[in-house]
């Protein structure tokens, strides 16, 4: 399935991107070797539909559909995927660009072994700032919590 590249900006998730974002966390999920799985499929619906409703979701469409998400709330990004086929093409980079216009500091926890998660993050300016053995993640893996501060923020 190929898609073409975005060309509108975020904007607010409503209800009838659910499936289109179930479908981009459970590719993930799906190719993802060393990710137990955790939830059922209705608990992961259940969750995007309360944050969808709380506000807490942004995603970025093309010509067909969904093609990346971020759920935020105020600096925590809890969670940040974009569909594998459009992976490398500037989505989750708007995303976080977008984000980063709204706040002065963000931070998220990732799990050590999603290297292509920490390297992307970094390559964002994020730096890590911590690391637990992974008593606050659903998987129970080990993550490390990075952040990313503006240099507004810094400063001030």
């Amino acid at each position: 399935m190929t898609f073409a590249v975005p060309a509108l900006a975020p904007s607010p998730a409503r209800l009838w991107h659910l499936p289109h974002l179930a479908v981009i966390l459970w590719r993930f999920s799906g190719e993802t070797p060393w990710l137990p799985q955790v939830r059922t499929r209705r608990e992961d619906l259940e969750t995007f539909f309360r944050v969808i409703r709380w506000g807490w979701v942004r995603v970025l469409k093309d010509g067909r559909g969904v093609v990346g998400f971020i759920v935020r709330d105020g600096r925590r990004i809890h969670a940040l995927y974009v569909h594998p086929d459009q992976r490398n093409k500037g989505i989750g980079r708007a995303l976080l660009a977008e984000a980063k216009a709204e706040v002065e500091a963000l931070d998220l926890w990732v799990l050590e072994a999603n290297t292509e998660a920490r390297a992307f993050y970094g390559a964002n300016g994020f730096i890590e700032c911590g690391r637990s053995p992974g008593y606050g993640n659903d998987e129970n893996l080990p993550d490390i919590l990075m952040v990313w501060t503006s240099e507004k923020g810094v400063a001030g």
